[in-house]
């Protein structure tokens, strides 16, 4: 069964696991099926899987559109944390930051109009922008908060110096940085700031790209549009060490709770520090179906430190996801 928590930020209380769509919007995960988007959100919904986290550089607008006829043909939008993102433009053909006032405003309504809502619960920058003075950004997401268009601000991929230039003149609820078994790197920052400072972390790349989900094999290909083709965890001869730790997660898993691999890597996310909420990343309704089996148990000290000594001894070259960040815009006078 679901597990919930109420952010102390804000008064949103949000489920343990959230739906992500940055796949189902297509963009750089080679197309998107419409209708089969929408019958998994609605199988998420059903699972108790009651935050839906989007974005309008996600396909573009695609997957937002697709979340709002989603939300409208399910119904009980009151009961829904309906998640968003602002500060990218990609109008000049490429991708930039761009957290101006004007901006902001603009893609709030593009966003409201896309989603078929009249209030965003929590409204995220997406990368920070330092071409936009922060206390304008900030300002204009105060603005927002009072006119009632959304109800909690969050961050993404902000460091723990950008979140207190922002948190400055507005509240910060939530922080989403990227986090999961192979990628750590806010440990030594971003999640220590967050738990000293009652910031929620709804954290992104659960299952790393598909990796934790023990799925994947050596012979895999990735075609068209798939970011794993510039991700150097995909790469030899880290893709090897990778799938070498998954193999020997998953056997830890099954010897110790009867799980496998997958459960064990959402398990060890939201069991961590200031962790409310995982996004998990699905595209079919049966790709949900772990979801039961992460709820009922958790790790022990012995749990994580086994863990952490077959990561250790399996990949030897870790990397991050720094290759997924878009430009720095120009930072301003």
């Amino acid at each position: 069964m679901m597990e919930f928590i109420t952010l102390k930020s804000a008064d949103l209380t949000v489920p343990r696991i959230g739906l992500g769509t940055w796949a189902i919007g297509g963009w750089m995960w080679g197309g998107t099926d419409e209708a089969e988007a929408i019958r998994t959100i609605h199988a998420a919904l059903d699972r108790g899987i009651r935050l839906i986290d989007t974005a309008p550089v996600y396909g573009f607008g695609h997957s937002e559109e697709i979340v709002g006829r989603a939300l409208a043909e399910y119904g009980q939008r009151d009961k829904i944390i309906l998640a968003t993102k602002a500060g990218l433009d990609w109008s000049g053909g490429g991708i930039r930051r761009n957290s101006a006032p004007e901006r902001l405003r603009q893609e709030l309504e593009d966003s409201l109009r896309r989603l078929q809502t009249d209030t965003i619960d929590l409204y995220q920058i997406h990368w920070p922008d330092e071409g936009t003075l922060f206390e304008e950004t900030a300002r204009t997401l105060e603005d927002m908060r009072h006119s009632g268009k959304i109800r909690a601000v969050g961050v993404s991929n902000f460091s723990p110096e950008q979140m207190d230039r922002l948190s400055s003149v507005v509240p910060i609820a939530t922080a989403q940085p990227p986090y999961n078994l192979f990628e750590r790197g806010i440990e030594a920052d971003v999640a220590p700031y967050c738990v000293k400072h009652d910031i929620g972390m709804v954290t992104y790349g659960a299952l790393c790209r598909g990796l934790l989900s023990g799925a994947m094999s050596a012979d895999r290909k990735f075609e068209g549009d798939d970011l794993r083709q510039n991700d150097p965890k995909f790469q030899p001869p880290r893709f090897a060490q990778y799938l070498a730790a998954v193999e020997r997660l998953d056997q830890f898993a099954r010897e110790r709770f009867d799980r496998r691999v997958i459960h064990l890597a959402l398990r060890w996310l939201i069991d961590q520090p200031g962790v409310v909420t995982a996004l998990w990343g699905a595209r079919r309704p049966d790709q949900l179906e772990p979801v039961d089996a992460i709820f009922g148990w958790s790790l022990t000290g012995a749990d994580q430190a086994e863990i952490d000594r077959i990561l250790t001894e399996t990949v030897t070259d870790p990397v991050g996801p720094e290759f997924m960040a878009p430009p720095e815009s120009r930072p301003s006078a």
